[in-house]
This record gives C-alpha cells, structure tokens and sequence, in this order.
C-alpha cells in the first residue's frame, strides 16, 4: 500500500493538481426567474443565469491543487489557484489589519454633543446594553476608562480610599462552604480580563495575583534580569493543576503577577527560556524520581549547569540494563497564546489570561481492568507510527527526506521565476519553516537539524535554539496581524529507541475568516495562498526587524 504523504522517497513533494472538467445533466422542470435589482444606469437584473435551459458543460474550473500532508494523520490541504495567483501578486501583504480604537462611550458622547443633547452622558447606557454587545465591547474595547466601568459591572472591587486603585476582589462563600471571587458576570468577567487595554492593576488583582484563581500551589520559580536595560526582570511562576482535564495533573507556567505580558513582542528571550526552564526541569525531575535519582533539595532551583548534569544522568539511567520500567514515558508541552469571545458567547481559543505555557507528564498505560490496560495515548505516538511505516516502505528516514524536500522544494504554481524557499528561520541546530501543506492558513513547523526526537535528547545548544525559534515563530505570526495561536510539540517516547523520529512543533493561528467547518472536520484544510508566498511575508517581517532574535 502506497503512504499517504507529500514527502516522496525521493526526498521531493509530491503535489496534485486538478484542472476539473465535467459534464452536468439538467433535471430542473421549471423556471421562477426574477428581477433581483437593477445596475446603477437602471437597466434589470434577474436571476436567468441561475437557470439554464440546457445540459452544463464546465469545460475548465478553477485549478486546485492538492498536497498530502507530510503526515498522514493531519489530512490534506487543497489551495485555490485563483485566490493563491492574487496573494503571489504581493506575498509581502499576507496579514491581517490592525483592530481599529474603539470606545462605545466617547461615540455616544459625540452623538450626544452633535445632538446637542445637554447634561447627558453615555455612561448609563452600558448597564443597559444586552449581554451579545457588552461581550462584544468587553473583546473590542481600546478605552481603558470604559474597560473599567466594564469591570465593576463583572465583579466587586476592594479600592483603596485614598487612590482609588484596586487592591483586590470581594470574596463571598459558596454553596460548599469554601470562598470565591463575587463574580456577576463570569463572561464579561473572562473577556475583559484577557483585554489587554484593560489597565494593569485591574488584570493583577482580577486574574494574575497568585490565589486569585484558585488554590493551585507554586511549584517552580524563575527570576532574571533582562538584558534589555529598560524591559522589567523575567519572572515565571509554575503552577500545579492537580484535577486537570490531562490524567495525572498537568503544569503551567505563567509570567508573573509583577511582569504583565499580553504580547508575544512584549516576551524577551529570558522571558522565553525562563518558562521552557522550568518545563525542562520538571519532565527531568519527574524521570530522575522514576529512576531511583537523587535531585536537588526541595526549595532550590536547580541551575543550568546541574539541569545539563542532571540530562545526561537520566539518558545513562535510561540505558542501564537493569534500570526500572517507567510509568511516564512521554512529555506533551502546548502553548495557547490568546483569547477571544464571539457576541454570541462562543468562545474562539482556550481560556487563559497572561502569557503561558502548559506542560505534562504522560504514562505508558491507562488500566482497563485489574488485570488489563492499554498504552496511553500521545500526540507523538501518531508520528513514531508514521516514520516506522516510512522506513518500511521506502528504506529511508522520514526527517531525512522531509529535510531534504524542504531544501528541494519547488512552488507548487510552478513559477520558475518566483521564490520558492519555505525557510523562515534558521540557526545550526533548528529550522522554522512553512510546511508545503498548512493544516491552519497560517502554520509554521520547526524541528531540529540533527536527530533529536525529545527535550530529553536535547543538549543546552539545541534547547536554547527550540527557545529562540518558538519565540521567533510566535512574533512573527503576531506581526502579520495573529491574535489567537495553538502551539504543539509532537515528540518521542522517552525510551523510545528510534532514531528516526524527530521533536516538530506546529504553530496554529486562528484566522478570523476561516473557521472550522465540515471540511476541516474531515481534515481537508482549505488554503489561499502558496506556501512560499507565506514564506515571504513571513521572511519580511524579519527582515523588517520587527522580531528579535538575540540569542
């Protein structure tokens, strides 16, 4: 059986293309043809196209052009060639626009004062606004004075007399006996609190202050001075989620209280390593533990030096013959950047206020019965699958190949004279790339240069490049207009043998105009540009100095 996938044995891509021609019967009885307007000289327009009186010979539709994914199990992306052949007109222009400033109150007072409607304001008005439009201006809003208001009408303030600055939420007891912030409006409440135009002091006490949330314990603190000389020190607390929605707890690290950050511009490079750190130093830490390893004391952080001692340490355990079975075996590490609400209440991306990241151990198994069980499932597992089959059916390894594709690459419209290079970022360790076939508008990829299949296999050099290259993608994408972006790491089992499977990240924005849909629920992701073409806006933001990249 032939491998669904771009990535031929060859080390090309493998590209389809359709130039559909066809004939249709007409089996329509009548005709109910209607004027539907008229032209600006007047003359009728009707509806007599839409019914023809004979048999329709489409002799030549749009080109599409079909692309396997590189892997099987993320469907097939299919770009339009007219809307493509536009956006190669000008790939430079890939984005999205600016939101425009909004203020609901300052409109109203302008209308107001235009009507000259004296002694009035709009104040009142927004008690009286239904819940779709006080969500909508809760997302939309660029008017802090008005994001306040907002905000005293989610939850109850304690201010100080003398300032007026809020100092915290008023607490009241629940049904269960235990306390809770008095919220009214827990959507309002959540939309406004991930506006970033919503002053400062407000998110500190309505979200970012440790407790505020909930109980979750801090388990892991990184500090540093940045060596940007006006940028705030890096401070990153990592918290517990004991009862969370991934089996065995999971870890987020967030940007502290005390270095608001609601901007992948605004993260530095230690803001950066600091919470890829503290993800390092808990999947080595939980290893070391399986392996019977001795670990820093408890309320020390362990430093670079150590962590570095500390990797090598557990891959020598991990090949030690008489070394234990692990019940952890694989890692997952996410990161959902971003939040939006629809007027309707659905919400757009995961909820989470302030920049951070998610991280989790994963088990070999999960039981079925006492006596049975069945391996667990992780993202990376899909790949290792894949890459096994790769070998089998071609005799080569698959990051190989795809390493070569991408340095071979050709345009998919076949332009000679156009770009073809797919390269956003590269270091001597990693590269960020556009994959020939997006799965979002706007994917980027990364992955190592050299066999390196986990964080664990990852030397200091490495990670330090997988920092630098997530930070890079992230702005990037920020850049050219992305507001909401899902970040995955699809990585090896940690006593996965296979040399062949590579860590991939994939970097997911969210596009305003392209919703899943039934398509993407069946893994046909729908593109309208030239993967090349979004390389080269990609490389303009860069080249533009608009991303930093200092190591």
């Amino acid at each position: 059986m032939q491998l669904r996938t771009t990535v031929s044995r060859e080390g090309t891509f493998l590209v389809g293309e359709h130039k559909p021609h066809f004939f249709v019967k007409n089996f329509r009885q009548g005709e109910a043809i209607t004027s539907i307007g008229v032209e600006t000289d007047g003359t009728s327009v009707t509806s007599a196209v839409n019914f023809p009186r004979t048999d329709i010979d489409v002799s030549r539709a749009d080109t599409v052009y079909e692309i396997p994914n590189p892997f099987p199990f993320r469907g097939t992306t299919y770009i339009n060639s007219p809307w493509a052949d536009r956006n190669a007109l000008a790939p430079e222009r890939i984005s999205l626009p600016s939101p425009s400033p909004l203020s609901f109150l300052k409109t109203v007072d302008r209308w107001l004062e235009q009507n000259r409607v004296e002694g009035k304001t709009g104040e009142t008005l927004l008690e009286c606004l239904p819940e779709p439009l006080l969500l909508a201006l809760a997302n939309s809003s660029t008017d802090p004075n008005e994001l306040v208001k907002l905000a005293c009408m989610s939850c109850s303030f304690v201010f100080d007399p003398r300032t007026g600055t809020p100092l915290g939420l008023v607490f009241k007891k629940q049904n269960h006996g235990k306390t809770a912030p008095d919220i009214k409006h827990h959507a309002l409440f959540e939309a406004l609190a991930n506006n970033r135009h919503l002053p400062d002091a407000y998110k500190v006490v309505m979200v970012l202050k440790p407790g505020v949330q909930g109980t979750s314990p801090i388990t892991g603190e990184w500090k540093k001075k940045s060596a940007a000389r006006e940028a705030p020190p890096s401070h990153v607390y990592e918290y517990l989620r004991e009862n969370s929605y991934i089996p065995w707890g999971h870890f987020a690290a967030n940007t502290a209280d005390d270095t608001v950050k609601y901007r992948a511009g605004d993260l530095t490079p230690e803001d950066m390593g600091g919470m890829r750190r503290l993800f390092c130093q808990r999947i080595y830490a939980s290893l070391a533990q399986q392996l019977a390893m001795d670990l820093p004391a408890s309320g020390e952080e362990i430093s670079g030096e150590a962590l570095e001692a500390l990797r090598l340490e557990i891959i020598k355990g991990l090949n030690s013959p008489d070394r234990p079975e692990l019940q952890f075996n694989a890692c997952l590490w996410g990161w959902n950047f971003g939040f939006g609400f629809a007027h309707s209440g659905y919400r757009l991306h995961a909820s989470h206020q302030q920049i951070h990241q998610q991280y989790a151990m994963i088990p070999a198994k999960a039981a079925v019965s006492p006596e049975n069980d069945m391996p667990s499932f992780a993202c990376g597992d899909m790949v290792a699958e894949f890459v096994q089959a790769y070998r089998k059916n071609t005799g080569k390894g698959f990051f190989d190949n795809y390493l070569a594709a991408i340095r071979s690459n050709r345009r998919v419209d076949r332009e000679k004279d156009k770009p073809s290079d797919l390269v956003v970022h590269e270091d001597d360790n990693i590269i960020l790339f556009v994959p020939k076939a997006q799965t979002s508008q706007w994917e980027l990829q990364m992955m190592p240069l050299k066999p390196c299949g986990n964080i664990l296999e990852a030397d200091e050099p490495m990670r330090a490049s997988l920092d630098r290259g997530i930070l890079t993608a992230l702005q990037t994408l920020e850049t050219m207009g992305a507001e909401m972006v899902t970040s995955i790491e699809f990585s090896k089992r940690f006593d996965s043998k296979d040399l062949d499977q590579r860590l991939l990240y994939s970097f997911l924005p969210k596009i305003p105009y392209s919703p899943g849909a039934f398509s993407e629920a069946q893994q046909r992701w729908i593109n309208g540009h030239y993967p090349e073409d979004f390389a080269i806006a990609c490389r303009s933001r860069l080249a533009g100095g608009t991303v930093s990249l200092q190591p």
